[in-house]
């Protein structure tokens, strides 16, 4: 379940931040503002509903999914294939978030 939380908080997340990369950088409406406020709303809020004692640790371990999924927007979105060294780094940067996620706690 965190896992679908983590990949869904990374659509709203991405949704939000390219809003107001699509305002600034691509010269769209403003009104797309108010969606992307809504979207960065509900990430935040998604953030907040994995299961952990500490909200640190629910963000870093919500970094490496939040990578894949920005390469996921970047092929599909923006139509630019990741290289092998974005996957690689995904790949990196998911085995920290397992590290973090399934660590043995005391």
């Amino acid at each position: 379940m965190t896992y679908i939380i983590y990949a869904t908080a990374a659509l709203f997340e991405i949704a939000g931040c390219f809003a107001f990369w699509a305002w600034l950088r691509m010269e769209k409406s403003a009104w797309w503002i108010a969606p992307g406020m809504v979207s960065l709303a509900l990430f935040a809020w998604l953030l907040t509903l994995v299961p952990s004692e500490a909200a640190g640790r629910t963000f870093a371990a919500y970094g490496g999914i939040y990578i894949v999924a920005s390469l996921i927007w970047l092929w599909l979105a923006e139509s630019r294939v990741p290289d092998r060294w974005d996957i690689g780094g995904a790949i990196a940067c998911l085995c920290g978030t397992a590290v973090i996620l399934f660590a043995p706690r005391g």
